[in-house]
């Protein structure tokens, strides 16, 4: 179905058809429509299922058509967005900008790690659509700079997310400050109990959207699995992925901060444009990191969890769990970073005994056993047991030094094109632009 049959505002969907946009997907087939009659909405979608669109264009659409209403108080918008990271808001400005440009709306963005003075200064004039994060926006609400009792729409943006980095408390405390005839927009990942509580509390009679997640749709993401002795062996692994000339850009996702920034150095001491992203990196930085790993000027991006949702880069050709996610749920944003706008895309996780029970969890989750694959000459010496996961028993898939793909007796298989992705504390592999680190600053 086309965006052009539902009852968006013509001026809306003349910018949806200028971004080159025609047929919904199934989430914004299903969220859009109650969404357009001022249905509170609970959607189960994850990234890459087109949720942004799902919730801006109907709440766009109720800004344009209210031509009545003139907008004249400052710092009191019609329209909230929360979002758990401040890629994901910036994603979401992004796109309501986008969505919204034939509107003379006064779109601005409260996240962390931005000057307060500047923030101030936006706040200051008549505001229609605030992306926010929640410790920022309950700062500034907290020091009477926000009025929320005007918002007409709330816009929950991976409410799973925001309760799993414990948010929960401010959620509420945000949705106890807008009006209570608001509608309501919820969307997540999964549904607990947690989520569940929550959205019963928030949400008046929803309709119930729920889109099957995306691993079951991402048929051109090749999953693999490296076999891993020790922290040794995948640092060993990853710098052979990073030498491979089939590898373009890619993200190598770690578990800590401080593994990040490692990474990323060594990296960039070995020749490769590659940087780090992490939650200590002030705003400035973060987006630095984000713009030169879309223009090219670093191949590697090295990246927390923090990264996993709201990067949108859509030719980075392979992501690299150099630790496994916690969340099977993660695994699925993590990879979601590959194979986006159509591409084929490669998932290439390195694993240890320690990783087992993780392994399990995703392949559950997943519905999907990844393949396992060796490198000649990095070999483990202790595999992982693979019996009761339903491992194939066939020979496994290795590389040959020039990044082709080969089965165990050497015979060369199908090429995979490809090259490595960088990004976070600036590390450029051109010496002339490299740019030095700057201090960290701790952020909302």
């Amino acid at each position: 179905m086309s965006f052009a049959e539902i009852n968006l505002h013509p001026l809306v969907l003349s910018a949806v058809l200028e971004s080159g946009y025609t047929e919904m997907t199934p989430v914004q087939l299903a969220a859009i429509p109650p969404a357009l009659q001022g249905r509170d909405v609970l959607a189960t979608a994850q990234t890459g299922t087109g949720k942004t669109a799902a919730f801006l264009l109907p709440s766009l659409t109720r800004l344009a058509a209210d031509t009545a209403i003139v907008r004249r108080d400052a710092a009191a918008p019609r329209i909230l967005v929360l979002a758990p990271t401040r890629e994901l808001a910036r994603q979401v400005l992004t796109a309501a900008r986008k969505y919204g440009k034939n509107l003379r709306l006064n779109t601005v963005e409260v996240v962390g790690g931005l000057p307060y003075r500047e923030q101030l200064r936006m706040l200051a004039k008549p505001v229609d659509i605030v992306v926010a994060t929640p410790g920022r926006l309950i700062d500034h609400l907290d020091r009477g700079r926000l009025d929320l009792s005007k918002v007409e729409v709330l816009i929950l943006d991976e409410a799973d997310r925001m309760l799993d980095m414990g948010f929960l408390e401010d959620v509420e405390k945000v949705a106890a400050a807008c009006s209570k005839q608001r509608q309501t927009l919820l969307f997540t990942a999964t549904l607990d109990r947690r989520m569940a509580k929550l959205a019963e509390g928030l949400l008046n009679n929803p309709v119930r959207v729920e889109v099957a997640h995306t691993m079951e749709n991402a048929a051109k993401i090749e999953q693999r699995l490296h076999h891993a002795d020790d922290l040794e062996h995948k640092r060993k692994l990853l710098r052979h992925f990073a030498a491979c000339e089939t590898v373009g850009k890619a993200i190598v996702f770690t578990a800590t901060k401080r593994d990040a920034d490692t990474l990323a150095q060594d990296l960039y001491d070995a020749g490769h444009a590659a940087g780090a992203l992490h939650g200590d990196m002030n705003q400035g930085q973060r987006n630095r990191t984000l713009d030169q790993l879309r223009t090219g000027r670093i191949r590697l991006l090295v990246a927390t969890d923090v990264a996993a949702r709201g990067i949108d880069v859509k030719d980075i050709t392979h992501v690299i769990n150099f630790d496994l996610p916690r969340q099977p749920e993660d695994y699925v944003h993590r990879i979601g970073r590959t194979g986006r706008a159509g591409a084929e895309g490669i998932a290439i996780s390195f694993a240890g005994r320690v990783d087992r029970e993780a392994l399990v969890r995703i392949e559950r989750y997943t519905k999907a056993t990844m393949e396992v694959h060796v490198v000649p000459g990095l070999e483990p010496r202790r595999p992982i047991s693979t019996a009761p996961v339903g491992r194939p028993s066939g020979p496994s898939r290795s590389f040959r030094n020039d990044g082709a793909r080969s089965d165990a007796w050497g015979r060369s298989a199908r090429p995979q094109d490809g090259r490595p992705a960088g990004g976070g504390r600036d590390y450029v592999a051109n010496k002339g632009a490299t740019h030095k680190p700057t201090p960290r600053a701790g952020s909302k």
